[in-house]
């Protein structure tokens, strides 16, 4: 996964900048999802690396789920939709990227109890301060 990572390390910390995110949530999201595979496709119809759904692919105008740009823009979006929506959580927003924003209100604003959902935002966060601690490191190291 890392030599995936080092390819699109340009176009995330690009997308980040240009949206005003962080890269290290970009990578997170991307290494738990699609483990930086441009081509994966998920049983449910997700696509790419920050695997779209066709439905949320289609909202943000993706025409190609698997473009690496075109994903990438597309799920920093609706990511950064999600932490609008609650309130900068990002416990909240990574359980809604995986179970959907509906599956979370009905859940009262928790984290649905789905297993693959909880694990989901484990591993995430997991990631996220992985990177953030890389982040920090000098990169003679």
């Amino acid at each position: 996964m890392a030599k995936r990572a080092t390819r699109y390390r340009a176009v995330i910390g690009a997308t980040a900048q240009a949206r005003g995110v962080e890269p290290e949530l970009l990578h997170a999201v991307i290494a738990a999802e699609s483990g930086y595979n441009p081509s994966a496709l998920s049983q449910k119809g997700a696509a790419g690396l920050m695997q779209l759904m066709p439905g949320t692919a289609a909202q943000y105008g993706v025409t190609n789920p698997r473009d690496p740009a075109q994903n990438l823009i597309a799920g920093e979006r609706h990511l950064r939709y999600l932490l609008g929506i609650f309130d900068n959580d990002l416990k909240l927003a990574l359980a809604a990227y995986n179970a959907g924003e509906h599956a979370v209100w009905q859940h009262g604003n928790c984290i649905p109890p789905y297993p693959e959902t909880r694990a989901y935002v484990r591993r995430a966060l997991a990631y996220y301060h992985q990177h953030l601690l890389s982040s920090l490191l000098p990169q003679s190291l």
